[in-house]
Parts: structure tokens; sequence; C-alpha cells
């Protein structure tokens, strides 16, 4: 965190003189006003500077990356980090070797990642940003392998007459088998039971 204190004839001088030292935007940054300085008879005897204490607020989205790299060099991984901006939503791509660790089994580990991550970057931010965390394009894989698995379970729901229900899933992972099912008109889906053991059920039309 770059802080800085600064003096002026005046507080906006003052202020000025700490954002040309810090290179950065008064929009950017925090202003603690310490002492608003004094004029004195004809702006000379008895005058006393003014004091500003100017914080550059912490980049959100910088802050997440940091701590994405970081937790991948403590488990042993070196990645880098694409990021992607779109409104409130921020996709982190990490790419490197043995990215696998980062995955892990269905995601999981990935999934963490990206609940911490989100917790962080909305530690700094006013409004609230959704993000996701993916690694070499595998939520892109998974959303596949969901929607094949969706198609095959919907059969198996039709031909035996019963319900089928899915191993526990991340909201985002159910709502891409409830879209993947959702123009079938021999099933229906729900999600049933609580986190972190929600899953969905498909269920036969009869």
């Amino acid at each position: 965190m770059k802080q800085i204190t600064a003096t002026g004839q005046n507080v906006n001088e003052a202020v000025e003189s700490a954002l040309a030292q810090l290179k950065t935007t008064k929009d950017r940054t925090e202003i603690l006003i310490i002492d608003e300085g004094k004029k004195g008879i004809f702006g000379i005897f008895g005058s006393r500077p003014a004091i500003v204490q100017v914080t550059v607020k912490a980049d959100p989205i910088e802050e997440a990356k940091i701590f994405l790299v970081n937790v991948s060099e403590q488990m042993g991984v070196s990645v880098k980090v694409d990021i992607t901006k779109e409104g409130k939503n921020v996709l982190f791509n990490l790419s490197g070797e043995k990215i696998a660790l980062l995955i892990g089994k269905r995601g999981q580990t990935l999934n963490s990642l990206q609940y911490l991550t989100q917790l962080v970057i909305n530690r700094y931010h006013e409004q609230y940003l959704n993000v996701t965390v993916d690694a070499e394009d595998y939520r892109k894989r998974r959303n596949d392998t969901l929607i094949q698995l969706a198609g095959r379970l919907a059969i198996k729901a039709v031909k035996t007459g019963q319900n089928v229900a899915l191993e526990p899933m991340p909201s985002y992972e159910r709502k891409v088998i409830h879209t993947a099912l959702v123009d079938n008109k021999k099933v229906k889906t729900f999600s049933d039971g609580s986190e972190p053991h929600r899953h969905i059920v498909i269920t036969p039309v009869k």
C-alpha cells in the first residue's frame, strides 16, 4: 500500500503535491487532512502549511491476481494469470505446468480457489464483482462433460421410470444441467439437499 504525507500552502496544493509524487489521480486515493494550515498575517507571519496524508486505494483485481499467484506458488505451481473484465464479471484464466494440481478432482480445488478469490476481490471493491477462475479452459471442458452427462442420465430416467440423482455440484454447475435439459419434455430437473451436498435430481415426466 502506497502512502505519502505532503505539505502545501493550502489543502489543494498539498493534495496535488502528493498525487504528483504517487503518480496517481484523486479518484484512486483516500485523503486524510492532518492540518488545514493557516495563512497568517499578510500570508507570512504566523502561517502554517497544510498537511495531508494520501493513500493509494488497493486495486481489487490486482489484489486478487496477487492472491492467486501466491496460493499457486504455495501449492508448488508457477502460473500465468490472464484477466478479462466485462462489466461486473471478471475472469482469471490460469496457465502453466502442473495446472492439474490447481484443478483438482472434478474441479474441486479450482472451485475453492474461485470462492476465495471472490472474497478477496470484493473485500477491496465497492461494488460486487462476479469472479470466475478457470485453468486452461477447464470450465468449458467441464461444461461439455456435464451437458453430455445430463443427456445420458435423462435417457436413463426415462427408460427406468425412476428419479436419477447426480453427485453434489456447485450452483453454476447445477445450472448447466438445468439448462441442458430445459427443453427436454420427457424429464424435469430440480435441486435437492443443502450445501455443500446440494445436487440435481432428474425425474421422468409421467
